[in-house]
Order: structure tokens, then sequence, then C-alpha cells
């Protein structure tokens, strides 16, 4: 068995809470329906948002979904390069898992999916 990582990202409207919340859980949900794992799969999730994202921590949305209570998470701020994308949520999920690195599917929603466009179209 492995650790994989799989990516995932996705934008939201506006640096309010509950866009934030409901965000993260769209896509946690869909990384999940995309590798087909559970939560106890999950070595941790390390979540960083863009430096305009301050309302709340995308981890709380996490922690609040059942199974994952137990799950290691991290909050970071994303490296501030000028031009780059802004509002966005990313996860970075690693799972133990028999996949190999071609059979992970990575997730890039909203206007994320400019960050990763040859992964969006998978």
């Amino acid at each position: 068995m492995s650790t994989r990582g799989i990516r995932g990202a996705i934008t939201v409207d506006a640096n309010e809470e509950k866009q934030i919340l409901d965000a993260t859980v769209v896509l946690l949900n869909e990384i999940v329906a995309a590798n087909r794992f559970h939560p106890e799969d999950i070595a941790c999730v390390w979540v960083t948002v863009t430096q305009d994202l301050d309302a709340t921590f995308p981890a709380r949305a996490i922690r609040q979904m059942a199974g994952w209570e137990l799950v290691p998470l991290m909050c970071s701020l994303e490296i501030p390069v000028k031009g780059s994308l802004e509002r966005c949520i990313r996860l970075m999920v690693l799972v133990n898992t028999d996949k190999s690195q071609a059979e992970i599917r990575h997730v890039y929603l909203g206007g994320a999916q400019t960050l990763r466009p040859d992964l969006s179209a998978k």
C-alpha cells in the first residue's frame, strides 16, 4: 500500500464564511466520490486558501463531516503570487491506497479549473 496525494481546488465568489465552508465540503465530497475512499484511509488533509479568504478556517467544514472527526487537518495560506487565482481553496488529501498514480483522480471545480486544465478534463 502506498500513500498518494490527491489534489483539488475550488473558488468562491466572496470572502464569506458560508461560501468557504460549503465549497470545502463540495470539493472534498467530489474528491472522495472520484477516488472511492473512506475517511479511515486518509493520512491527512492539507488545506490552503488565498490571502483574500479569511472569514473562516475551511477545515471547520471537514471536521463537521461524519467520519472525518479524527482525520488530521491543517490550514495554511497559499503563496501570494501576483496575478494568481483569487478566492481559491485548495486541498491536498494524502490517502493510503493500493491505487497507482495514474488511477488517482484530481478535482478542480469552478474557476479553479484554470489551474490545471489537463487534470480538470479527466
